[in-house]
């Protein structure tokens, strides 16, 4: 029904009486192709639903994959589960939600997790977000790399992520290299450990340029990640509140690494 009304009226505002038969008969299509889907979901109302189903489905993947990733060598170490625990804390998870995400947890460390599946359905629910589909993957990035060490049954279940997505293995390779060069700068902001020359090196990995870059390209790289990664978009595409904190500590490590390299460069 809602496909001949808004046919009609749209039909009528554009080409008058003749533009209300024309929107008439398309949105009798409408209603006959695709207007059972659009009921099911709740019509004009289900907009409201979607945003919140999909904040469900990013929360529970992203436990359930960290669960995966966790058992991928064989035996779940007391890094990841301290990671897993500490993780939930940090997002200020409700007691519900606690259970919720201990359960995808588990879900994920079973040997049949259906891990391609779960991947389709997350990406089916974001597919219109691709920042969204990328903070995914460095979470599960950080969780790869929570004792230091990536290894192969590790780097195997993030390309199968990656290509889930529709994220290329180069990127994928990008992306691993700024997350190990995010952790040491993060970690040499606050003990002092590494000498300033290597500092700039990793600063200039977080932005994903050269250190022979022009102060355009500095420009560009650093407003296309922080344009990715600015909490208030993400949020609006879906990204769980509690993962705020997240985001707004990605947009802390760019903004500190961009500032670096234009102090040097000054």
């Amino acid at each position: 029904m809602w496909g001949k009304i808004l046919g009609a009226l749209f039909g009528m505002a554009l080409l008058k009486i003749p533009g209300l038969f024309i929107g008439l008969l398309v949105g009798h299509w409408f209603d006959k192709a695709y207007g059972g889907t659009f009921a099911s979901r709740g019509g004009f109302n289900g907009f409201s639903r979607d945003k919140s189903e999909a904040q469900g489905i990013f929360r529970y993947n992203t436990f359930a994959v960290m669960g995966h990733i966790a058992k991928s060598n064989g035996v779940v170490t007391q890094s990841h589960i301290q990671q897993a625990t500490v993780f939930m804390e940090q997002l200020g998870l409700t007691a519900t939600q606690k259970q919720e995400a201990q359960a995808a947890f588990r879900h994920g460390k079973q040997a049949d997790f259906p891990l391609l599946e779960q991947l389709a359905e997350f990406k089916s629910a974001y597919r219109t977000r691709p920042d969204m589909l990328l903070m995914f993957l460095e979470i599960q990035i950080s969780t790869a790399y929570v004792d230091l060490n990536l290894s192969s049954a590790e780097q195997k279940i993030l390309t199968q992520v990656a290509s889930a997505l529709g994220i290329s293995g180069t990127q994928l390779e990008q992306m691993l290299g700024r997350y190990e060069a995010e952790a040491r700068f993060t970690k040499s902001s606050s003990s002092g450990a590494a000498d300033a020359g290597n500092r700039l090196k990793d600063a200039y990995k977080i932005l994903g340029i050269s250190s022979d870059s022009s102060e355009a390209e500095l420009k560009k790289a650093y407003k296309k990640l922080m344009s990715q990664h600015h909490p208030d978009k993400l949020m609006s595409q879906g990204l769980p509140p509690e993962l705020m904190d997240v985001a707004k500590q990605k947009t802390q490590d760019i903004q500190a690494a961009y500032e670096l390299i234009r102090k040097q460069g000054g």
